[in-house]
């Protein structure tokens, strides 16, 4: 091969003819040095010959590579060395006179780049950014209510109210972390968090304490993230002695007061809230599972029906005389049984505010929702309904060896005790139901 002494010039001046796909020029002055064109570009590339095989390397463009190291002064008077062509090819070559392949050497030098900068990202890693991915992936496993707590707790705050324009949502307790870096997530700084935000909302910080737990042993098994985070940041005891322990809760509704209750119910002006309200009561269900009820998940012929379950995928429950005429007079406005036309869902979503007006009316303050699920299974006691079968209605874990393993109770077993069991409640309102005409009427004066 003809060599010449590589100067600046020579560089600049070689290029590819327009009949051949490459040409090259070797340097006199460095041993398998070369500048490789092909049409439109140039590269400085080393090769030398590696257990009787031929060896060649691409060093890169002129563009880049000077052709000798390079001193370039920095603004606080310090120098920054820029690797030159040469100095490239001469190390190539030590490689390959010591037994070194430059290739293998290369690719696990790359190999170590990308394992420091992929570690570098993984460190700098905000919380919001992997949120954001545990959001995504864990999606399909969740329920629309156990995703949107997720969504609510990290929320920034500060956006207009869907619902009232007057004021903006608050900052959910996460928030305050979502800026953070997935290693600045300790132990130290959760417990600081927890004493901030505990005695302003004790029941979020709990349950945002709960779905922090879970979202950092997440990241623990991703690879992406695993060496960022500190699995046990959140399980700490004096972070859970500072957020304290959930207080049992009591309200529930007594037997003298169903009568009350279901008048002031009656008189919601949104018939699908006042059916609702019943209907959670007289099932003992889970709000989200009454709520999400579908038209093809009731079956008028068989007096069943298909929720939405959060231990079992779905669970069939009876379809009572007296819930069955609630359903039948509401509106087929689309899928949902509990329609809304203003949800932007399309079916009923907050019931809440109309159930804490009715129970002002009928003096009840403090009765919740789930308040209405221990009312059904602790009303059940009065007419001695084996447990398991209200439980099971409930859709609650069997409880037991027999009741997991040896127990299978058919849809008409539970539907001859929830009969009883809303025939007796409706007693106690003082509610005369006809089940022949599907007609509803309030009787004043003694249980009938």
């Amino acid at each position: 091969m003809a060599k010449i002494s590589f100067t600046a010039p020579r560089v600049e001046a070689f290029s590819c003819p327009a009949d051949k796909a490459q040409v090259f020029l070797w340097d006199a002055d460095t041993p398998g040095l070369g500048l490789r064109a092909t049409p439109g570009s140039k590269a400085y590339v080393f090769q030398s010959r590696f257990h009787g095989q031929t060896v060649r390397i691409t060093i890169g463009s002129p563009d880049v590579w000077p052709l000798n190291n390079r001193r370039d002064r920095t603004g606080k008077g310090g120098t920054i060395v820029q690797s030159g062509a040469r100095e490239e090819a001469t190390r190539l070559q030590a490689l390959v006179d010591s037994g070194r392949d430059p290739r293998q050497v290369r690719a696990e030098r790359t190999a170590v780049d990308v394992a420091n900068r992929a570690n570098q990202l993984m460190r700098a890693a905000k919380v919001q950014d992997a949120w954001d991915v545990y959001l995504a992936e864990r999606r399909p496993h969740w329920s629309d209510h156990h995703y949107a707590d997720h969504v609510r707790l990290a929320q920034t705050g500060g956006k207009p109210r869907t619902r009232s324009t007057a004021k903006e949502t608050v900052a959910g307790p996460l928030a305050e972390l979502m800026p953070l870096r997935l290693n600045e997530v300790t132990a130290e700084r959760l417990d600081a968090w927890v004493a901030k935000e505990g005695p302003k909302r004790p029941a979020r910080v709990r349950l945002a304490l709960r779905l922090l737990k879970a979202f950092l042993r997440w990241c623990a098994a991703e690879p992406a993230y695993r060496d960022a985070v500190d699995a046990t940041a959140a399980s700490g005891k004096k972070i859970r002695e500072k957020a304290g322990a959930p207080k049992v809760k009591h309200d529930v509704l007594q037997r003298e007061q169903l009568k009350a209750w279901f008048s002031a119910v009656q008189q919601i002006p949104n018939p699908v809230i006042a059916a609702y309200l019943q209907a959670l009561l007289l099932t003992g269900a889970r709000r989200e599972e009454l709520a999400a009820l579908r038209w093809a998940d009731v079956n008028f012929l068989w007096h069943g029906m298909s929720l939405k379950d959060k231990v079992e995928d779905s669970r069939m429950v009876p379809l009572t005389p007296y819930v069955a005429s609630l359903l039948s007079a509401l509106p087929k406005r689309n899928e949902w049984v509990f329609s809304s036309p203003a949800s932007k869902s399309g079916r009923l979503t907050e019931p809440s505010i109309a159930h804490r007006q009715a129970c002002q009316v009928a003096g009840l303050d403090g009765l919740t929702l789930h308040g209405l699920r221990r009312s059904f299974a602790s009303l059940s006691e009065w007419i001695e309904v084996p447990a398991g079968i209200s439980a099971q209605i409930q859709g609650h874990a069997p409880q037991g060896v027999r009741e997991q393993n040896y127990i299978r109770r058919p849809l008409d077993l539970l539907r001859s005790w929830h009969v009883k069991i809303e025939a007796w409640i409706l007693v106690e309102a003082d509610i005369t139901f006809d089940q022949g005409e599907r007609t509803l009427r309030l009787i004043n004066g003694a249980n009938k």
